[in-house]
Order: C-alpha cells, then structure tokens, then sequence
C-alpha cells in the first residue's frame, strides 16, 4: 500500500528560490554591512548616547573633579530652551523655501536647453555648468566674499552708488542662498540629464508627429517624467539646506551679522569646539537629524500622496 503527500511543495521541487537570502548572499553583503555599521549606525548611536551625559562637579563651588553622569534629557531641554539655536531652524527654513525652488528651476531650465544643443557642444556646457561643484564650499565661498566686500568687490564698481551692502543684516542670508545656488546648480542639472537620457526617443517621435512643438513636449513629456529625478535632487537639497555649514562659517568672517548660532550646525559646531560642551553640541546634532529626517519623509509622503490621487 503505498501513501501520498501532500502540502505545499518545496522550493526546490517547484524550481523557484526561497525569498530567504542564503549564507552566499550574506557573504557578499557583509563588507557593505560592516562598513554602513561602523560608518553610519555607529556614529549616529554614539552621538545619541552622548546627548544623555552631562558633566557633574562637585565639592565647595564646584572646584572637586568632574565627573561623568547620566543627564537624561536634560541636554534636550536645554537646547530647546535656547532661543538662537531655534531661531537658527526658521532662518535655515526659509533659505530653504527660497533657494531650493530657484536652484532646481535653474537645474531644470539648463538641462532642458541642453537637449537642443548638439552632442559637442553639449558636453563642454555641462562641464562647465558643472564645474562650480567641484570647487570646494571654502574656497566657494572665499571668492564670492571677496565679491560682496564693498570697496573691493567689482559688482560695487560697476553698480556704483546703486550697489547694495551684500554682508548686511538683511542680505547676508540672500547672499549665503545665491553661493549655494552657484555650487549646487550644475550638480542637480546631471541628475536631471540623466533622467532625460532614459526617456525613450520613441515618445518624442510620437510627439513630432502628433504636431507637439519643443514647449509642449517639455510639458507633457519631460518635465512629468523627470519627476522622480526632481523628488530626488529636492530631498538632497533639503538633507543639504539643514546641514548648511561651511558657507556661513567662512562669510561669518566678513559678515558681522553671521553669528555663532546663525544655522542649526554653525550653533552645535561652537558648542563642541569653541565652548567645550560636547554633549550639548551631540544634542542639537541629534535634534537637527531629526528634523532633517522629519521634513525628508514629510516631502517624500506628500509626493507620494499626490501621486497615488493623480492615478
């Protein structure tokens, strides 16, 4: 007498893999894994757990050794009691609302004109559109103060009496913004060529035919399928606006209206170096991650959201 089995068969039998990853698989991503965990993970643990340690002194007015304790969240509420370091969120907000939508309107104002340029042309426009990222933050930032210096700067010259004080109160961030955009602009428009290049040239015969001219293409073709290009380059540049840093730091040198706390980052980087206080610094590094990781996946959802309506 014999029997049958029965249930499901196995993977083998049916010829499919198991969704499992298997002891090769793992092999091959654990470089990649350990580099992440010491790289990423680590760091950002070691900061969180340094946000919860404060400095304790004790003995007559505070003279005894210094000791290592458990502040809890203290340093949280510390930082958010301290009204530059949030003022500093609101002015990096609005930078952001301002030079982001520009830089990314520059972006894909240069990409789209360079489809209609010829192949080599192309290439030595988009090198040196791209040529401003290359040049570091510093150095960025050391030429366009020397452009906005009054007296010395040649846009005072040729503007003369009509020449505004770039380094003011009320135009140094603007200045910041336009520093940004002429590093970052070139970087953003590759992205959104190498978007375009995906597009099929089957589309945009069926278009010719169909009677599009170049601005109805753009708008019914180009700019809809670029979009996961522009929701890219537009969380990187939000990620970018919140650790802005380098910029302010060197202008703050020129500009007596950027102070130690102008930005998120400027303030947590004077709490670790100029006054001492690491752990206070690791806290508002941690609250800026937050807020940088909230406002990202806020986009992200909003995008996401809208898509799913337009379907």
């Amino acid at each position: 007498m014999t029997t049958t089995r029965t249930g499901s068969p196995t993977p083998a039998a049916t010829g499919r893999r198991s969704p499992r990853p298997d002891r090769a698989a793992w092999g091959f991503l654990a470089p990649f894994l350990a580099v992440f965990l010491f790289t990423f993970v680590a760091p950002i643990g070691y900061a969180v757990y340094q946000s919860l340690l404060t400095v304790e002194r004790h003995g007559p007015m505070g003279l005894g050794e210094p000791t290592l304790g458990f502040a809890g969240l203290d340093n949280y509420t510390l930082a958010l009691q301290q009204t530059s370091f949030i003022e500093s969120f609101g002015r990096v907000f609005l930078f952001g609302l301002v030079q982001i939508p520009v830089m990314l309107f520059l972006a894909v104002t240069l990409a789209l004109l360079l489809e209609h340029v010829s192949g080599r042309w192309a290439g030595v426009l988009r090198a040196t559109y791209f040529l401003p990222y290359g040049v570091p933050g510093v150095i960025a930032t050391i030429l366009w103060g020397f452009l906005y210096v009054p007296g010395v700067s040649p846009i005072s010259d040729l503007l003369g009496g009509a020449a505004p004080d770039f380094l003011a109160y009320d135009n140094v961030l603007w200045s910041l913004a336009n520093i940004v955009i002429w590093e970052f602009t070139g970087y953003n428009m590759l992205i959104v060529v190498a978007q375009l290049r995906s597009i099929p040239q089957e589309l945009y015969e069926a278009a010719t035919i169909d009677g599009a001219g170049p601005w109805q293409t753009a708008l019914r073709i180009k700019l809809p399928l670029i979009r996961p290009a522009l929701v890219l380059t537009c969380v990187f540049s939000i990620i970018g606006t919140m650790q802005l840093f380098a910029e302010p730091l060197i202008i703050k040198l020129q500009a007596p209206a950027v102070t130690g706390d102008y930005t998120p980052n400027l303030s947590a980087y004077n709490d670790g170096f100029a006054n001492a206080n690491v752990y206070l610094a690791a806290t508002k590094s941690v609250i800026l991650a937050v807020v940088a990781c909230a406002l990202s996946f806020a986009f992200l959802s909003l995008v996401t959201r809208k898509q799913r309506s337009e379907r």
